[in-house]
């Protein structure tokens, strides 16, 4: 039904006037991996440099909390092509959901979906339908066994690098470019550029998932020169993840200048953010954790949306939005239809992009039921002791109050008729602790306990597995059983 109903669509679409045509807005999505919240100059950073970025932020709408749909890349970007929460694709982290020492997991994790199901209509595909052309340049990571490569789910061209050629479709890997081209990063934006140039007169949507600044990191000579000749700052320290990120977010002003160059400024909806928190080599503080986990550190992005005319330049939105939102929001920027049949978990942020209206919406989600070695900063003391930066979660941000429900504690330990001694739930008012130090879950019980019925609630609606079997090879302490983080 989907794809009969997007036919339609483009039929409809094919035999529109070129006064309508000329009417819906290109897309262009940047998407950085692993920038952190605090990354980017406007954001605070007192090392790295993102005049770029910075610029952007005066030009648009700065969403102060945007977030990524999971603590790390693969779910991210399923969550985003997709639309949906990762209970309802099941690609919950990179490779599988059992990382790190087997014998300190309590619950048999919930297994990984290796990829995006080619049956979910993606967002390409929906653009695609409607008339638009689509291209992707960079890192996919959706491909594996259960899931389909770019050209399978709705892009016309599709190109990958890193610098030295290009990579076969699918290719999951990530290293270093040439040195004049750290990452590819100048490569795939000048691939990206063309895309833009040989379509400026036609509806595109141009997808740009960057290489950097996952490690290993890397930057132009004259970058790293740059920086080493720099004070450190008290927090931001390191040249490379600096360099790194000054590189991509130049890369990031070669694209923003195609547009200007081909007057296409005034009709382009571009939108900037990243698939996860920074590693622990950048810190996030005041957020706690990293990459990975799920304290606000972990999910909490740099998140930027520019259309002249329609966004008024400068302006901040609090409002929580999530990368799901973007689906719907692009669809409802090019006047599009979602395809009949299409579950959507976001909501269009148009009323709040353009100043129109508030979102409907009381809460956000995230749902991990498995485990990911490597602790991150100010992680939980079970989980930097037994080597973790997740276990099994559910997470709500519900109106400032944000609260995590740990499956552990809650299926083995007595759930709610334990609170609040087991542990299971912790609570935090962002607006007055965004560091997530005060757990206030037994101080504030009815706050507690109405979270908790949401997550609840949710996990029904949109059928969220939560992990229940004991794990027999559970023996705390143990040495020598782990696995190797990818």
């Amino acid at each position: 039904m989907i794809r009969l109903a997007a036919f339609a669509i483009a039929l409809l679409w094919g035999t529109a006037a070129t006064g309508v045509a000329a009417e819906r807005p290109n897309i262009v999505l940047i998407y950085a991996d692993d920038l952190g919240w605090r990354d980017v100059g406007y954001q605070g950073t007192d090392f790295y440099e993102t005049p770029v970025l910075d610029a952007f932020a005066k030009q648009g709408m700065t969403f102060s909390a945007g977030y990524a749909c999971a603590g790390n890349c693969a779910p991210s970007r399923a969550c985003l092509l997709s639309g949906q929460y990762t209970p309802r694709h099941h690609l919950y982290a990179v490779g599988s959901t059992d990382r790190g020492a087997k014998n300190e997991m309590r619950l048999v994790p919930v297994p990984n979906s290796k990829g995006l199901s080619p049956q979910n209509f993606t967002l390409a595909e929906a653009l695609k339908e409607a008339g638009y052309v689509t291209g992707h340049f960079g890192k996919w990571h959706l491909s594996g066994k259960d899931g389909a490569d770019p050209s399978e789910q709705g892009f016309d061209e599709t190109f990958d690098s890193f610098g030295d050629g290009p990579l076969v479709e699918g290719t999951e890997t990530n290293k270093k470019g040439p040195p004049a081209d750290p990452k590819g990063v100048f490569t795939l934006t000048d691939m990206a550029c063309q895309f833009i140039e040989k379509n400026q007169d036609r509806p595109f949507f141009c997808y740009l998932p960057h290489h950097a600044i996952h490690g290993p990191l890397q930057g132009q000579k004259t970058t790293v020169a740059k920086f080493e000749a720099k004070p450190k700052g008290d927090q931001h320290k390191s040249v490379m993840y600096a360099a790194c990120t000054y590189d991509l977010d130049e890369s990031v002003g070669r694209l923003l200048k195609k547009l200007d160059d081909l007057g296409l400024a005034e009709k382009t909806l571009v939108i900037f953010t990243s698939d996860n928190g920074a590693t622990p080599q950048s810190l996030q503080e005041p957020l706690r954790g990293n990459k990975g986990g799920y304290y606000e550190g972990g999910i909490r992005e740099p998140f930027l949306v520019r259309w002249p005319g329609k966004i008024k330049p400068g302006s901040q939105s609090d409002v929580p939005v999530i990368q799901v939102d973007l689906y719907p929001t692009i669809l409802d920027a090019a006047g599009i239809e979602v395809p009949e049949g299409k579950v959507l978990d976001g909501e269009s942020l148009l009323p709040l992009l353009t100043g129109t209206g508030e979102l409907k919406r009381e809460a956000i989600f995230w749902h991990f039921p498995g485990y990911l070695n490597q602790p991150v900063t100010r992680g939980r003391e079970l989980d930097v002791r037994t080597g973790f930066r997740s276990r099994p979660v559910t997470v709500i941000n519900k109106d400032h109050w944000k609260l995590h429900l740990f499956h552990e504690e809650w299926v083995l330990d007595g759930g709610q008729a334990k609170l609040p001694e087991n542990g299971a739930v912790e609570l935090y008012d962002l607006q007055n602790d965004i560091g997530e130090r005060n757990d206030l879950s037994a101080s504030n019980p009815e706050k507690r306990d109405e979270l908790i019925a949401d997550v609840l609630r949710w996990h029904q609606h949109v059928g969220a597995i939560v992990p229940s079997e004991p794990n027999p090879a559970y023996s705390p302490g143990k040495k020598g059983n782990s696995k190797r983080n990818k």
